[in-house]
């Protein structure tokens, strides 16, 4: 970033099932959720949703939420969950990922031992357009990072729709009462974040950086 000015960022991130309080002012322009602003400097808007399914993951045909879906486990059973990030018309050019948070992972990985894996559970998941770039475990949970495998820019345009980060939760038909009642708390939270392109000459890695120095400082 040139020493000259001072670049001015915007950022934006969006929750799935997360409660997140709003953010006071910070030193990057920011946006949450579908809470509009408009800067002289450009903006990016993304927004983080699911199509609406009963408890039995079976689709409604009432659209699509940003407040997730519960749903009731059995084994063997396939329940629709499609995570879609959808830049907003407009939004200048920027990087976009997801962060998956799986809560009870001691718990998954004696029942899917040697240890779950997101190919267990997780259908529809494609690897050439999301990138899982890091995996780390924090207290009982996993966080999982997949990144979009190229920046998005939609001005002059509408808005547009990614892939979703994948299409379904499957749960396998060996399951037992025991472990299914070890599971009655799992828990998926998805995040999606963006920030512009401009100012990181195409460096995925430092955008992100400051993006977390800037949300957790």
């Amino acid at each position: 970033m040139k020493q000259k000015y001072k670049v001015l960022l915007a950022m934006v991130s969006a929750v799935l099932l997360v409660a997140m309080s709003v953010l006071g002012t910070l030193a990057y322009l920011t946006d949450k959720d579908d809470i509009k602003n408009t800067f002289t400097v450009g903006q990016v808007y993304i927004k983080l949703d699911e199509e609406i399914v009963d408890e039995m993951g079976e689709p409604t045909g009432e659209g699509r939420t940003e407040d997730g879906n519960k749903y009731h486990l059995l084994p063997g059973h396939t329940y629709t969950k499609d995570p879609t990030v959808t830049v907003e018309a407009d939004s200048e050019e920027a990087f976009i990922r997801m962060i998956m948070t799986i809560n009870e992972q001691a718990d998954l990985d004696a029942i899917f031992a040697p240890g779950v894996k997101l190919d267990t559970i997780l259908t529809g998941y494609d690897a050439s357009k999301w990138m899982l770039v890091d995996e780390k475990e924090v207290g009982d949970t996993r966080v999982y990072e997949f990144r979009y495998y190229k920046t998005v820019n939609t001005v002059d345009k509408a808005a547009l729709p990614l892939e979703p980060l994948f299409t379904a939760i499957e749960m396998p038909t060996h399951l037992t009462n025991e472990d299914m009642a070890k599971l009655d708390n799992l828990k998926i939270d998805i995040e999606a974040h963006a920030i512009q392109a401009d100012g990181f000459e195409g460096d995925a890695d430092k955008a992100w950086k400051a993006f977390d120095e800037q949300m957790n400082p």
